[in-house]
């Protein structure tokens, strides 16, 4: 949709992209998870089908942005928490905003 004109993004965000796969239906999922609930087991299961989820790729989301950004017509911008403008954005926002078109 080319929503967003700018994409915001703290420097240090932790925060995994998972492109996950149900072996049994054979549907492929996103999702992203930060280290806390990427400890818990049933984020990985399809509460449908009671199958584990396969890990088909993970990447930092931080790098995703910055290689596939261009894709959606917007720029990207970095922001660190050391100034109180950036904290604050970092803790409002959880470390992701942008501006919209």
């Amino acid at each position: 949709m080319e929503a967003v004109e700018t994409l915001i993004v703290w420097e240090n965000l932790d925060i995994n992209r998972y492109w996950l796969k149900n072996n049994v239906t054979g549907e492929t999922f996103i999702k992203h998870f930060n280290k806390e609930q990427e400890a818990i087991q049933s984020n990985f299961c399809d509460s449908a089908t009671s199958s584990y989820l396969e890990i088909q790729d993970k990447k930092l989301l931080l790098e995703w942005f910055a290689n596939e950004y261009r894709k959606f017509g917007c720029s990207l911008e970095f922001v660190t928490n050391r100034s109180q403008e950036g904290s604050r954005f970092v803790r409002g926002s959880g470390g992701i905003g942008g501006i919209l078109c």
